[in-house]
C-alpha cells in the first residue's frame, strides 16, 4: 500500500485536545485497552495529515509529537483505525500475530502480501478481514519477533491449518521500511518480545496440532517458498480472480447501461447513427467499471470472446429485445441507430466509477500539474553559514569578516588558512590537523561530550564542527527577483515529513 510515496501530502495540523479524547477513546473501545495504554498509544500533541496512496486511495496518518505515523485510516471517511509498526513495537499483542521465516520478510517490506506456505504460527480462531500483525518467526518457547508489517487477513485459520493450502493469507496494508514507516524516525525494529500465556498457548496449540498431523514443523517451507515467490506480483494490491463468461456477459451489460445513463443520455441524438463495432469500442468498453485498489484483480478480459455472447451482433440482439437499442444492418454492416434512455433499466441503474471516469480524472490531474510546473518558476536555494556566538572570535582572528554569510566551500577556505598559518597540519598525515596546539580552535569546535585529552580531528570533520558552531541562513534566488535571505530558527515542534 505504502511500497511508492505518498501523494497529495498535506501539512501536518495539531488535533484539538476534544478530538484527541474522541479518537483515544474509539481506539480503547475498539481494541479493548487500559485507559493508561491508551494514553500511551494517543499521546498528547498528535497530529494529522491527509495523503493518497499511489493507487489513489485517499487517507489520513495521525502522527505523535515527534514525528512517528501511530494511526492511520484508509478510505473515505474510514473510522477503521490501523496501528503502525511503531504502535506495535509499543504494544506488539494489541491485535493478534502471524509469524513468517526471515527469508519471507524482504519480500513483504518489497510490496508483497504474505502467502499461505509462509505462515508459520497463527491464532486459532482467526477470521477473514480480521486485522493481524505479521512478526518474523524466530526459534523460542515464548517469546517471538517484533511486528514488521499489519494487514487483514484472507481467510480463516482453520484455512491455514488446511495441508498444502495455497494463496494468500494476509494482504498487507502497512510494512516496516516502506513510505509510511518513513515519515517517523526510522529506526531498526526492537527485540523479541515475551509473548502472554494466552498467546503462548495458542500458539503452542497451533504448532503441536500441525506436528502431529503432518509429523513436520511448518518451518522448512522456507526452502520450498521459492516457487510461491516467483509468483508474487509486487504490484497487485489485491488477490487475483478468475471471471465466468456469465459474469463478463453481465459487466458488459451493465457498462451498456452505464454507457446510457451517463455519455449516450446527453449526445445520442447527433451521435447516431454508428456502426456497431464504433458503438462498442466508443460506448461500452470505456464504461466497464475501474478496479479499487481494495478489490481482487481480475486476470479474465472483459470482452464479447470472454462472455456468453458468440459475437457482438449476438449480444447487442439480445439487448435489442430488450428494448434498451434499435438496430438495421445497413449494406451487410450492423448500425446502432437508437438508444432507449428512459428505459427502467437505464434509470433504475445506479452510475459507478468506470474506467472513462479514471482516464478523464487522470487527464485533469496531469494537466492540473502541468500548469503548476508552467506557473512556478525555478527557484535556487544556497545554504549559508554566519559566524556566531563561539565562532565570531575565530572569524575575527582569521582576519574574516564576521558579519558576512559564507558558503561550505568558502567556509573551508577560512579553516585552511587559519590552520595554514598557525602550523596545524599534522606533520604526518596532512588530513588531519593538530587542534589541541591551538586553544581558540579547540575551544570553537570542541563539545561538552568531548573527552579532555582529543588533540586530532580530520579537515572535514573539523569543516562540520565550524559549521555546527555558526548560524544557518538560506539564500533564495527566483527569476526576475531580488534574492532573498533567510535565518533559520530551530522550531519548537518538528514534524519530518519524507514523501
Amino acid at each position: 500500500m505504502f511500497k511508492k510515496p505518498l501523494g497529495n501530502l498535506k501539512t501536518s495540523a495539531p488535533l484539538r485536545n476534544s478530538d484527541r479524547r474522541k479518537l483515544k477513546q474509539h481506539i480503547i473501545q475498539a481494541f479493548s485497552l487500559d485507559q493508561d495504554v491508551g494514553d500511551e498509544l494517543v499521546p498528547d500533541g498528535l497530529l494529522s495529515v491527509k495523503f493518497k496512496t499511489h493507487t489513489d486511495e485517499p487517507g489520513v496518518a495521525y502522527l505523535g509529537p515527534g514525528g512517528d505515523p501511530l494511526w492511520f485510516t484508509l478510505g473515505i471517511g474510514s473510522e477503521d483505525m490501523i496501528p503502525t509498526v511503531y504502535t506495535l513495537w509499543k504494544k506488539p499483542d494489541l491485535i493478534p500475530f502471524l509469524s513468517t521465516p526471515s527469508a519471507v520478510i524482504p519480500v513483504l517490506v518489497g510490496g508483497a502480501d504474505l502467502m499461505i506456505p509462509g505462515v508459520v504460527q497463527h491464532p486459532p480462531s482467526l477470521q477473514a478481514g480480521q486485522l493481524v500483525s505479521i512478526t518474523e518467526h524466530i526459534h523460542h518457547p515464548t517469546r517471538i519477533g517484533p511486528p514488521l508489517a499489519v494487514g487483514h487477513v484472507a481467510v480463516d485459520s482453520d484455512v491455514l491449518s488446511e495441508d498444502a493450502a495455497k494463496g494468500k493469507a494476509v494482504f498487507v496494508l502497512h510494512a516496516w521500511n516502506d513510505h509510511l514507516f518513513d515519515m517517523g524516525h526510522k529506526g531498526n525494529p526492537p527485540d523479541p518480545w515475551e509473548m502472554s500465556n494466552s498467546a503462548t498457548n495458542d500458539q503452542q496449540a497451533i504448532e503441536g496440532k500441525d506436528d502431529t498431523e503432518n509429523n513436520v514443523s511448518k518451518e522448512p517451507v522456507v526452502g520450498a517458498l521459492g516457487s510461491h515467490l516467483e509468483q508474487i506480483q509486487l504490484d497487485d494490491p489485491a488477490p487475483t480472480i478468475e471471471l465466468t463468461k456469465e459474469d463478463v456477459s453481465s459487466i458488459l451489460h451493465d457498462a451498456l447501461l452505464q454507457a446510457m445513463k451517463t455519455t449516450l443520455s446527453s449526445s445520442q441524438n447527433s451521435a447516431l447513427p454508428m456502426p456497431a463495432s464504433t458503438f462498442y469500442s466508443t460506448y461500452i468498453l470505456p464504461s466497464r467499471p475501474a478496479q479499487s485498489p481494495s478489490q481482487p484483480s481480475v486476470s479474465t478480459p472483459i470482452d464479447i470472446k470472454h462472455s456468453t455472447h458468440k459475437s457482438l451482433a449476438y449480444f447487442l440482439k439480445s439487448v435489442e429485445k430488450q428494448g434498451l437499442l434499435k438496430l438495421k444492418e445497413i449494406k451487410s454492416e450492423l448500425m446502432v441507430f437508437s438508444v432507449a434512455t428512459s428505459h427502467a433499466n437505464v434509470v433504475a441503474h445506479r452510475p459507478y466509477l468506470s474506467l472513462k471516469d479514471v482516464a478523464l480524472r487522470n487527464e485533469k490531474r496531469g494537466q492540473r500539474e502541468e500548469e503548476e510546473r508552467t506557473r512556478v518558476k525555478e527557484l535556487e536555494v544556497t545554504e549559508l553559514w554566519k559566524p556566531h556566538l563561539q565562532s565570531l572570535k575565530f572569524f575575527a582572528d582569521a582576519g574574516f569578516d564576521t558579519s558576512a554569510r559564507y558558503t561550505y566551500t568558502e567556509i573551508k577556505t577560512v579553516l585552511d588558512k587559519y590552520v595554514t598559518d598557525r602550523q596545524l597540519v599534522n606533520a604526518h598525515d596532512q588530513s588531519y590537523i593538530n587542534v589541541g596546539a591551538d586553544e581558540l580552535l579547540q575551544t570553537t569546535i570542541c563539545k561538552s561530550d568531548d573527552p579532555a585529552n582529543m588533540e586530532f580531528f580530520k579537515r572535514e570533520q573539523l569543516i562540520e564542527r565550524l559549521s555546527d558552531k555558526m548560524q544557518s541562513w538560506y539564500k533564495i534566488c527566483a527569476e526576475g527577483r531580488d534574492p532573498v535571505l533567510k535565518c533559520i530558527r530551530p522550531p519548537i515542534i518538528v514534524s519530518a515529513i519524507s514523501c
